[in-house]
């Protein structure tokens, strides 16, 4: 006697359902932001376009794009948030196929926030939605009196 081989049932309502969600969480995490993302309506208090320079010892040595001075650096091993941000965006570079010519922008707004921009990929972190103590990690670049406007 031959045994017929019965296809699975599946109920067809779940099943779509679960495909919607699928297509419709693509959708969202993929899209760009409506309106061109956060505008900010404070008033600058600071700003600085600065450029960060690898060492061979693992340090990062932090400098003013504008005189060239250097003002800071950053300890082989230390300023994990600053060096996981600039990773982050150094990535957005070079999926975009942008070199490094153009300066990264640290900007104090007048209510306290601070912003890091890079201008080539047009991307801007808020650095106080990483937490007070990782936007202080950016603040000490925007400390000296050159680098008000």
């Amino acid at each position: 006697m031959a045994q017929t081989m019965r296809r699975p049932v599946f109920a067809k309502g779940p099943l779509l359902g679960a495909g919607l969600l699928i297509a419709a969480t693509l959708a969202l995490t993929t899209a760009p932001p409506i309106g061109g993302g956060v505008q900010y309506q404070g008033e600058v208090n600071a700003q600085r376009d600065l450029r960060f320079t690898d060492r061979a010892d693992g340090g990062v040595t932090v400098t003013d794009a504008r005189t060239g001075q250097p003002i800071g650096e950053l300890a082989p091993g230390e300023d994990g948030f600053i060096r996981g941000a600039l990773r982050g965006l150094v990535r957005e570079r070079r999926i975009g196929g942008l070199g490094q010519e153009t300066p990264f922008r640290l900007t104090g707004w007048s209510d306290g926030r601070l912003t890091l921009e890079d201008p080539a990929t047009r991307t801007r972190l808020d650095l106080a939605a990483y937490g007070a103590t990782n936007a202080e990690s950016f603040a000490r670049f925007l400390s000296t009196k050159e680098s008000q406007r």
